[in-house]
């Protein structure tokens, strides 16, 4: 989370009831950005009345990447097989985290949600997001040449062990690409499950993604260097 006290507790009391009736023992980790408004005084007042919920706190902030690396890293630390990474905003329902389950018995490594699928889409998403989203992800799946349809998507389920031996570089939402790179690299598995996106309401922050061409040039440098087998 990073400047998110409009969510905060929405976020906590939503996840950490979907996972009470999933799974007693599973845990939400929350990374703690440096926000710089109210959200980590939020946070510790939830931690201390809800047993199923960790903080991890960043004095400062670390940007998406290295928030990503902290809360996959003690998940495995904890001895979870697996960590299920979902931004704070709840554009994605909490209730699909109960898709990946299935998929986990099988023993993927790597299960991503996907818009892209049956049963899959987008709601109240700008329509060139949509368009670019797409095309993006076209591009990527070609290049990169996995069997999921929406490389792009950070709501996903990655086994820990494989997870924190990749050695990360980026710190913004590259290392979603960054990740799947290393992950074909090692020769994981790979399964994807539907999940319908939701636009960020009204009274939350404006989403900090940016589409400027430099975004797309980190994205995509992942499926070239792929595809060139480098």
């Amino acid at each position: 989370m990073f400047n998110e006290e409009a969510g905060a507790s929405a976020c906590v009391s939503t996840v950490c009831a979907e996972l009470q009736r999933l799974d007693p023992n599973a845990r939400l980790f929350v990374v703690e950005d440096g926000s710089r408004d109210r959200t980590a005084e939020i946070l510790g007042d939830l931690e201390s009345m809800t047993p199923a919920l960790k903080v991890l706190f960043h004095a400062e902030n670390r940007g998406y990447g290295q928030a990503l690396v902290t809360g996959g890293h003690a998940a495995h630390d904890t001895g979870f097989d697996y960590v299920v990474f979902m931004d704070s905003d709840l554009t994605n329902d909490p209730k699909d985290i109960a898709r990946f389950l299935p998929k986990m018995r099988e023993g993927h490594d790597c299960i991503k949600a996907s818009r892209y699928i049956p049963d899959g889409g987008m709601i109240g998403v700008p329509w060139f997001r949509r368009v670019i989203s797409r095309g993006a992800n076209s591009v990527a799946r070609i290049l990169m040449r996995i069997p999921i349809h929406d490389l792009t998507n950070g709501f996903r389920a990655v086994r820990t062990s494989a997870f924190v031996r990749i050695p990360f570089r980026e710190r913004k939402f590259a290392i979603i690409m960054e990740e799947l790179y290393h992950m074909k690299r090692m020769g994981c598995s790979f399964a994807e499950v539907p999940n319908i996106l939701r636009a960020r309401s009204g009274e939350q922050r404006a989403t900090s993604f940016s589409y400027r061409p430099s975004t797309f040039a980190h994205y995509l440098k992942y499926p070239v260097k792929s595809f060139l087998g480098l």
